[in-house]
């Protein structure tokens, strides 16, 4: 006996929407992970900086004790 031939059944997914899906995951693939240039972890994109969270935390509150007044001291 001989299997009856299945009809090709149709994508589920648009070819284009498909398409689109695979760009996006390939430029993710391809983007450079920024180094920070303090301890060499990783950064986000959104600040000009080059600083993991971290070194830019402890950059901030630098700033904050430098900021603040020194006590008279008598």
């Amino acid at each position: 006996m001989r299997r009856k031939l299945q009809p090709k059944a149709e994508p589920v997914v648009p070819a284009v929407i498909l398409e689109q899906a695979k760009r996006s995951i390939s430029e993710d693939r391809l983007k450079k992970a920024v180094k920070c240039s303090v301890c060499g972890a990783e950064t986000t994109n959104v600040s000009a900086e080059p600083l993991c969270w971290v070194c830019r935390r402890l950059k901030i509150s630098a700033w904050k004790d430098i900021e603040q007044p020194m006590p008279a001291q008598e």
